[in-house]
């Protein structure tokens, strides 16, 4: 048997006036979310709330599909309001938010994301990103055309392919693992990940979750914080 402790944390960042990322930790269901809006203030902010508003109230179903259903439901859902809001609200400009979920239960994880906001495991003293970006720097990298170093300074890194609210169909990637005690996740914006290196982000995921959280806000922030910064860490133990 396993459970589980996690912390989250968000910072506007150095430079952005208001914070378009928002977050959710819900351990007692098995359920985190991080989402980062995209469009500037009543856009960006509303698309990531958007996101996050059905999760808040969302109840877990007996059986782990029935509540990935449930969560992709939700986003499928929330999709087509943010295509409404847009049309009837901001003359047809995009307003979207990536989102990256974790849902655990005894012996399955699920994540299931659309965007560029990542999830992370470490295990073993290994950092695995368990998400794949949905950017066009990413495809470039898959194709072979950049290598990942270069797409990290890529000027196009910030372009990403999927989001929701960002088309009239929301495709969510999903993957699926089985967890260990001893796994710490964590889920971040982009804002975390451009200013931190992975390895730097796997030191820091050795700490307690409250720790971890705070050292990798604060590291994010010593190098520029170009960005909002959002994060959940989670601790997976054994209950024996």
């Amino acid at each position: 048997m396993i459970t589980w402790t996690s912390a989250a944390a968000t910072d506007v960042g150095g430079k952005r006036k208001i914070n378009e990322d928002s977050l959710l930790a819900r351990p007692e269901l098995g359920l985190w979310v991080v989402a980062d809006g995209m469009g500037g203030h009543a856009a960006g902010d509303v698309a990531s709330n958007a996101v996050i508003h059905p999760l808040q109230a969302i109840e877990r179903p007996e059986s782990l599909p029935d509540f990935v259903d449930a969560v992709e439901d939700a986003l499928m859902s929330v999709n087509q309001q943010l295509r409404d809001y847009a049309r009837d609200e901001l003359g047809g400009r995009t307003v979207g938010s990536t989102v990256v979920s974790l849902i655990l239960s005894q012996r399955t994880g699920v994540c299931l994301w659309a965007g560029d906001s990542r999830l992370y495991r470490l295990r073993g003293g290994q950092l695995t990103r368990i998400s794949r970006d949905h950017s066009a720097v990413q495809e470039m990298v898959e194709s072979g055309a950049i290598t990942q170093a270069e797409a990290d300074r890529h000027p196009k890194s910030n372009v990403i392919t999927r989001a929701v609210g960002g088309g009239e169909t929301l495709l969510v990637d999903a993957a699926v693992f089985a967890p260990q005690a001893g796994d710490t996740y964590l889920l971040c914006s982009d804002g975390l990940y451009n200013e931190v290196d992975e390895d730097s982000i796997r030191r820091k995921m050795g700490l307690d979750q409250d720790e971890a959280a705070k050292r990798l806000i604060d590291e994010a922030l010593h190098n520029g914080g170009r960005d909002n910064i959002s994060l959940v860490v989670i601790k997976v133990m054994s209950t024996h």
